[in-house]
């Protein structure tokens, strides 16, 4: 299916493929990877001083990434609160039963040569007790760490946070 109001000025628009995932379509010449639901970011802050990261094996690179809680919703479905609120709690064990805690940031363009859907990131603030009480997170997930906003700033000096969405949203939030 493809959003005639995404970049309608680059016509004619035809995919080049399809699956359940996201579509490649080239529109009027600019090749584009659409996702097909909303997609989140999830920068959980402990106590005002830590910020807690998942480790995650990801095959197309084969490493193990540092990365912000993050994923996809379908907002014909989920609020995109409820959304995020479900990924927190499948990759951390974090279960927060008032999804109002969690406060929208501006959104991110992670590709805007090639990719046009916007990242919605939000905030939420928690304790050391929620963080300790933590339920079981889901098999992808390999380590949930809680790291302290200096450390972390270092990790991505040295390199060992280097994915952007993570960086773009620890940065804009610790330069505020």
């Amino acid at each position: 299916m493809i959003s005639e109001d995404i970049c309608p000025s680059l016509t004619p628009v035809k995919t080049v493929h399809n699956n359940p995932w996201f579509t490649v379509n080239n529109r009027g010449g600019y090749f584009t990877t659409e996702m097909k639901e909303s997609q989140g970011v999830i920068l959980p802050i402990v106590d005002r001083k830590s910020i807690i990261l998942v480790r995650v094996y990801r095959p197309v690179i084969e490493d193990e990434t540092l990365e912000l809680p993050a994923g996809g919703f379908s907002l014909d479905k989920e609020s995109p609160e409820k959304g995020l609120n479900r990924e927190l709690a499948e990759e951390t064990g974090v279960i927060l039963e008032d999804i109002s805690r969690l406060v929208p940031l501006p959104p991110i363009a992670v590709s805007p040569n090639r990719n046009p859907n916007l990242i919605f990131p939000f905030k939420v603030d928690i304790t050391q007790k929620e963080y300790d009480s933590r339920k079981k997170h889901d098999n992808e997930i390999k380590e949930v760490l809680c790291v302290s906003f200096s450390k972390v700033l270092k990790m991505i000096k040295s390199g060992e946070i280097y994915v952007a969405l993570p960086i773009a949203v620890i940065l804009r939030f610790l330069v505020r």
